[in-house]
């Protein structure tokens, strides 16, 4: 598993683009892709985060190497903001019971 991170500071006006911009590209999700959330922080209102579970590394690269802009960078571009990017292979993990 592969977890990616799509992080930047939008202002609180603009903060309806993306969300609104991610619940429409959730409805279709790319193959590959485990769960996704959409992050707001607690303690800086302005930070927002995309989070994102790949089944490997290969569906995440199957998508990157596309020459698609990533559906997240327009996600973020919606409400007028440049993401970073952060990649992270998963060493190990654990789940919980469902609720």
């Amino acid at each position: 598993m592969v977890i990616t991170i799509l992080e930047a500071h939008i202002a609180s006006e603009k903060s309806g683009a993306l969300e609104q911009a991610y619940q429409t590209a959730i409805a279709k999700l790319d193959p590959g892709i485990k769960q996704t959330f959409l992050l707001h922080s607690a303690t800086d209102s302005t930070l927002w985060r995309i989070v994102t579970v790949w089944r490997s590394r290969e569906a995440l690269d199957e998508v990157r190497q596309s020459g698609q802009t990533p559906r997240g960078v327009l996600m973020f571009r919606a409400a007028e903001a440049e993401p970073t990017l952060s990649i992270f292979d998963v060493a190990a993990h654990a789940g919980g019971s469902a609720e």
